[in-house]
């Protein structure tokens, strides 16, 4: 009888490469796996460029054997433009961001690249806060959610929570946005079909591609890592639900 793999390590994973510790319960490293598989399955190895900004996520293409670059903070959409440009549009170039670096810092390069239609794929990993640089309010803190600036809770003074995905299916220039969540396996094989999905709209030229990422942050949550899981299925999915919020094969 012929065998056939069915469960394993994807090949352009390897986490001995560039290691990096990541704190107990991060989900980071679901999405470098999801990011190998889909590579893989795309048949994109020689093509993919992968760029990250400053935080959390800055680590992730390490372990994937594609090229990557790390741009300075609020900067991978501009980065990754550039490449995507220089290269007459050969490369499939992806960016990998946190809410912070994406939506704030960010904000005003994604806004741009969205205009234009970019023929890049943006994902922004939304853990809630700044988790790397001390766990401050972000664009997609939670009201009432508490962080080091604000430890009484984020309030509507603060502003309402940032809905990047659903903003940006308004715009007629972005083809494809969507949410997903890797609290549970079931959400974790979405996620990688919007990712996949997400990246072939940019490998048919389509227009630029969004999927946000909701994930775990146990440190800066204060909670162990069940609790922060559980936290994403019954608050964070309530704020934030996961899904497909635009869908064209044409603009």
């Amino acid at each position: 009888m012929k065998k056939r793999l069915i469960a394993g390590k994807p090949k352009l994973w390897d986490r001995g490469v560039g290691r990096f510790p990541y704190c107990g319960g991060c989900q980071t490293p679901l999405l470098e796996r999801i990011l190998s598989e889909v590579i893989e399955e795309l048949g994109v190895e020689d093509r993919a460029i992968g760029v990250t900004g400053v935080g959390c996520h800055a680590r992730v293409c390490m372990p994937i054997d594609i090229d990557a670059i790390q741009a300075i903070h609020g900067r991978a959409v501009d980065v990754a433009t550039g490449i995507k440009r220089a290269l007459n549009g050969e490369p499939i170039v992806f960016t990998v961001q946190g809410d912070g670096d994406c939506a704030s810092i960010g904000g005003g390069a994604l806004l741009g690249a969205c205009s234009r239609s970019e023929r890049i794929t943006i994902i922004m990993i939304n853990n809630n806060n700044y988790g790397t640089t001390g766990g401050q309010m972000s664009p997609t803190s939670l009201i009432g959610q508490k962080t080091t600036t604000t430890p009484q809770g984020r309030t509507l003074d603060h502003g309402y929570p940032l809905h990047v995905p659903e903003f940006l299916g308004t715009m007629k220039s972005v083809c494809y946005a969507a949410r997903g969540s890797l609290a549970t396996f079931a959400q974790f094989k979405k996620t990688k079909k919007y990712i996949k999905k997400a990246l072939k709209k940019q490998m048919d030229n389509i227009g630029l591609s969004f999927v946000e990422v909701l994930a775990a942050c146990p440190p800066n949550w204060r909670m162990s890592p069940g609790e922060a899981i559980d936290r994403i299925r019954e608050e964070v999915v309530q704020e934030f639900p996961p899904g497909e919020f635009k869908d064209v094969d044409a603009l």
